[in-house]
C-alpha cells in the first residue's frame, strides 16, 4: 500500500531542508533570469515609453519635419543629439561603457528621463534656434511628467553637462560652409542636373568627423575609366533599368527605388523598431542609437569628401552626353530621364549606400548577428518593405539606387565599402565596454 505524504508527515529536519532548497532554487532562478529589461513586461510589451526613443522621435520632428534638413545634413544633427543622450544615460548607469565625450559624476539615483530630455532638448535648441518656443514647450511637457525632487534636478544637471560638451565639441566644425561643387565641362565631370539644376551639400565633405581621424581616411581608387568596359557596363545597366520609362524594371523594383529614396529615411523608424522588438533597456537603446548615428554621420562626411575628390557626373548627364565619353560601347540618348529626381551633387560615391552600410554594419555589430528581421513603411511609395537581416537591406539599397536611375553600380558598391570601413573604425574606438 502506498502512503500519501502530506506536509504534516514530513520530519521537521526534512521540512527545513526542503524550505532551504526551495529558497536556493528561487535564488538560482532569479540569478539566471533577472526579469525583463526596464520598461518592458514579462511578455515583452512596453510598459512605458523609453525616453531615448521618445527624444529620437522629437529629434526627427525638429530635424526633418520642421527644419526640412536633407539626408546629408540630418546625419550630423542626429549624431549630436544621440551622442549627448548616450553620455547622460551612460553616466547615470555607472559608466559601464566609455563615454563619447564626458561622463559626469553620478550616483545612479538621478532621473534618466530628465537627463535624456535635457540633453536632447538643449542640443536641438542649439541646432534650431528658430524652433525655440516649440522646443521649450515640448521640454516643459516632458519635465512635467517627472516627479519633482532631487532626482529630477540632478538628472537635469547631468543632461545639461553632456549637451554642453557636445555643443562645444561641434562648434566651428565646418558645417554649413560656403563650398560649392565645381561645374565641369569635360567628359566625366559633374554638372547640375534636371529638372532643378541645383547644387548643394559641397560643405558636408569638409566637416570635421565625429570619430574617424580624417574625412579622406578611406579614399577609393575612383570611378571606372570612361573608356573601359566596366564603365560601359555600369552606364548601360542604369540606362536600361533606371529610366523613367524602363520596360525591364519590375513593379517591385520600382517600389523599392521609391521606398529607399524617401527623404523621411525609414531607417530612423527601423532603429526604434529594433529597440522595441529586441526589448532593449534604456542604456542599450542609447548606446545602439549613438553607435549607429555616429557611424552614419562620419560615413556621410567621408562619402561627400569622396564626391569632392572625383566630382563625377551623374547617369542622366553621362547618358545624354555618351557621345563624348570616348567609349564605343555607349550611345547617347539626349532625352533620357531617370525614374527618380537626381540629387544635387556628384555621383561617386553614393551617399545613401555609405549611410546605409554604416547603419546596417553598426546594427550587425551591436546585436552580434545579421538575421534580425525588420520592416519599414514609406509614405512616398505607399508600401512596407520587409528584410530578413541587415545585409539584406544593404544589398537592396545598392540595387535600388540603380533602379532609380540616379547612381551607377560602381558608385553604390564603393559607397557601401566606405560605410562599412567607417563603422569598423567607430566600433573599434568608441563606446566600448570599460575593462
Amino acid at each position: 500500500m502506498h502512503r500519501s505524504w502530506g506536509a504534516s508527515a514530513l520530519p521537521r529536519k526534512t521540512a527545513r531542508l526542503s524550505v532551504a532548497a526551495a529558497v536556493l532554487v528561487a535564488a538560482v532562478l532569479a540569478a539566471v533570469w533577472a526579469g525583463p529589461p526596464a520598461g518592458y513586461a514579462a511578455d515583452g510589451a512596453p510598459t512605458s515609453p523609453d525616453p531615448v526613443v521618445v527624444w529620437d522621435r522629437n529629434a526627427q520632428t525638429a530635424i526633418y519635419e520642421v527644419a526640412g534638413q536633407p539626408p546629408q545634413v540630418t546625419a550630423r544633427s542626429f549624431a549630436m543629439v544621440h551622442g549627448a543622450v548616450y553620455d547622460a544615460v551612460n553616466a547615470i548607469a555607472g559608466a559601464p561603457y566609455e563615454p563619447y565625450l564626458v561622463a559626469p559624476r553620478a550616483s545612479g539615483r538621478e532621473s534618466t528621463s530628465a537627463a535624456v530630455a535635457t540633453a536632447g532638448h538643449l542640443v536641438l535648441d542649439a541646432l534650431f534656434p528658430a524652433q525655440r518656443d516649440r522646443l521649450r514647450a515640448q521640454y516643459d511637457e516632458a519635465l512635467a511628467q517627472i516627479p519633482d525632487g532631487s532626482a529630477k534636478q540632478q538628472g537635469i544637471a547631468i543632461g545639461t553637462r553632456t549637451a554642453g560638451a557636445m555643443i562645444a565639441a561641434r562648434k566651428d566644425d565646418g558645417a554649413f560652409g560656403g563650398q560649392t561643387w565645381p561645374v565641369g565641362t569635360q567628359p566625366g565631370q559633374w554638372r547640375p542636373t534636371p529638372p532643378a539644376f541645383a547644387s548643394d551639400g559641397a560643405w558636408v565633405g569638409q566637416v570635421r568627423p565625429f570619430v574617424i581621424p580624417s574625412a579622406s581616411m578611406f579614399r577609393t581608387s575612383g570611378p571606372p575609366a570612361l573608356t573601359g568596359r566596366r564603365y560601359a557596363r555600369d552606364l548601360n545597366e542604369v540606362k536600361t533599368v533606371g529610366s523613367a520609362t524602363s520596360t525591364v524594371r519590375t513593379a517591385d523594383q520600382t517600389q523599392a527605388a521609391i521606398w529607399w529614396h524617401d527623404r523621411r529615411l525609414t531607417e530612423w523608424e527601423i532603429k526604434r523598431q529594433l529597440a522595441a522588438s529586441q526589448r532593449l533597456d534604456t542604456l542599450r537603446t542609447a548606446r545602439m542609437f549613438a553607435m549607429t548615428n555616429l557611424a552614419e554621420a562620419d560615413a556621410t562626411i567621408a562619402c561627400f569628401n569622396e564626391k569632392a575628390a572625383w566630382n563625377f557626373w551623374r547617369p542622366v548627364t553621362a547618358i545624354r552626353l555618351a557621345g563624348d565619353d570616348g567609349n564605343p560601347a555607349t550611345a547617347p540618348d539626349p532625352e533620357w530621364t531617370p525614374l527618380l529626381v537626381t540629387p544635387p551633387h556628384p555621383d561617386y560615391t553614393s551617399g545613401h549606400a555609405c549611410f546605409t552600410a554604416a547603419s546596417m554594419s553598426a546594427l550587425t555589430h551591436f546585436f552580434g548577428r545579421d538575421d534580425l528581421p525588420f520592416s519599414g513603411y514609406s509614405a512616398d511609395s505607399g508600401t512596407t518593405r520587409h528584410f530578413r537581416g541587415f545585409s539584406h537591406a544593404l544589398a537592396e539599397v545598392i540595387e535600388a539606387r540603380v533602379w532609380g536611375g540616379i547612381h551607377t553600380r560602381s558608385a553604390d558598391v564603393a559607397g557601401a565599402g566606405i560605410g562599412r570601413n567607417v563603422t569598423a573604425y567607430v566600433v573599434a574606438h568608441e563606446l566600448r565596454p570599460r575593462r
